[in-house]
């Protein structure tokens, strides 16, 4: 699989990255994806390394931890293959489920702990997950660079954050990936991130590529799990007939999936690195690679552009 270098680090990563939260779903957490065995995710994580992807995205936050430990049982006599990528400054809160708070005693402390969970002695990328309105991005940003010459951290990235913020983390030392909410469902970062991101030659993470899966084939609402989070999503709401149509057509005429057909119109975006797709069994996993190789014409990018709610 080819791979692309995330921004101006020093990291080679394949167009298509392992997520896992739905893998750390739990009924006990924010998002439930519906059943999830422990040793299926473990074989779905070893199909996705096989096929050739080389970097797998984490999260305290997700499951509170059980993602983390899984991946660290899933990558023993395998660490060095993979590059691994994880966050911090999500805690839990007994009112509201979950705050951020990227104070820097926070942030070394979950570092800590993800370092345990994951069983490895350093992260390739950790990422502030979402912006803390109490404390200035300096003052985290500056734990993380504290972190990255300790040796604990090789680089570190932003998530979720506005522009002015990522801004102002460049001023106390280098961000060598975004990570943003991106999909044909939802393309707030076209305004302001990506062409930060080409600008300052910063890497773009994109999570949910594939709109929660509501991109997948035969993806059906009424199939999910009662208490599947989707649901109640807005993208539930959308009538995503043609351009459900309009994947399907192209995946056709291409042999492979609308899922792929997905990814590939989000990995032609300029400044776009890689996608993080979320996979939960063996068969998910076996798509990737195929999605990281196919390409699309311009009149195949105008016709699923022209589909898109």
């Amino acid at each position: 699989m080819e791979t692309r270098r995330l921004g101006g680090s020093d990291l080679e990563i394949t167009p298509v990255g392992i997520g896992t939260a739905p893998i750390g779903s739990g009924r006990d957490w924010a998002a439930w994806w519906g059943p999830q065995d422990e040793a299926e995710s473990i074989r779905a994580i070893h199909a996705a390394l096989d096929g050739g992807v080389n970097w797998i995205d984490t999260a305290p936050f997700y499951g509170w931890g059980r993602a983390e430990e899984i991946i660290g049982r899933a990558l023993a006599g395998r660490r060095d293959e993979v590059l691994v990528f994880t966050k911090c400054g999500t805690v839990p809160d007994e009112a509201r489920g979950d705050r951020m708070d990227l104070r820097p005693e926070t942030i070394r402390a979950d570092v800590e702990a993800s370092l345990r969970r994951l069983d490895t002695d350093r992260l390739d990328l950790v990422q502030l997950h979402d912006p803390d309105r109490d404390t200035p991005i300096e003052e985290s940003w500056g734990e993380v660079q504290r972190l990255i010459a300790a040796g604990k951290v090789r680089h570190g990235g932003i998530s979720n954050h506005p522009a002015d913020a990522v801004e102002r983390a460049l001023g106390v030392g280098p961000v060598a990936a975004l990570q943003y909410q991106y999909s044909l469902l939802h393309r707030e970062p076209e305004h302001e991130i990506l062409p930060l991101a080409l600008e300052r030659d910063l890497g773009v993470l994109t999570w949910s590529p594939l709109a929660s899966g509501f991109l997948g084939d035969g993806f059906d609402v009424e199939r999910l799990d009662p208490d599947d989070f989707r649901r109640t999503h807005p993208f539930a709401a959308l009538d995503l007939g043609p351009l459900h149509a309009a994947l399907g057509r192209i995946g056709e005429r291409h042999g492979t999936t609308s899922a792929q057909v997905a990814l590939a119109w989000l990995l032609h975006r300029p400044g776009v690195t890689g996608a993080i797709v979320g996979i939960r069994t063996e068969r998910e996993a076996d798509q990737l690679s195929g999605a990281a190789s196919f390409r699309l014409d311009p009149d195949e990018l105008l016709e699923i552009e022209t589909a898109a709610p």
